[in-house]
């Protein structure tokens, strides 16, 4: 018996049709390191709402004037904070993080956040709310944040969804 190299052929076919396999770049656009479908999914589209939001939030309270620091600081760090996890999923998602970091669970570490999050933007936005004195950016940027269901609408969409095909 000969123990020497050899081919060996499978019928798993990995590529996207007929003449499609190795030494073709091409093949499958879908499996470099960005995702291109991503961005123009149901989840992505509300990421990208959220941080709008909350950007806008930020520069409500940030431009306006203060009359308690303590409650308007709390609520730009709150604001910042959320915003930056918030790209942080989204940058997870659109590079394909998820496939490498595998030691951590990302649907559970992302409904963590956005129900932490949520609460901490509602107390947030509550007290800057009351502590407004009828000053209307105060008041647009606190309220603005004040309604928790786009966040939780998202950590309920993508509660199972990381790495699963569409």
């Amino acid at each position: 018996m000969s123990h020497g190299a050899g081919l060996v052929r499978t019928t798993c076919s990995s590529g996207g049709g007929p003449g499609a396999g190795v030494g073709q770049p091409s093949a499958r656009p879908s499996e470099g390191p960005l995702d291109p479908v991503y961005p123009r999914t149901y989840s992505a589209l509300l990421k990208v709402a959220q941080m709008v939001t909350l950007l806008i939030a930020f520069i409500c309270v940030r431009s306006s004037v203060w009359y308690s620091y303590s409650a308007y600081s709390y609520f730009e760090v709150v604001t910042i904070c959320n915003l930056i996890m918030i790209l942080v999923f989204y940058l997870v998602h659109l590079f394909r993080l998820y496939r490498l970091l595998t030691c951590i669970s990302w649907p559970l570490s992302e409904l963590l956040h956005y129900l932490i999050g949520t609460l901490l933007l509602l107390i947030a936005s509550i007290v800057a709310a009351s502590k407004s004195y009828s000053q209307s950016g105060l008041v647009a940027g606190a309220m603005q944040q004040c309604d928790p269901r786009p966040a939780l609408l998202e950590a309920l969409q993508t509660g199972g969804s990381v790495g699963q095909a569409p």
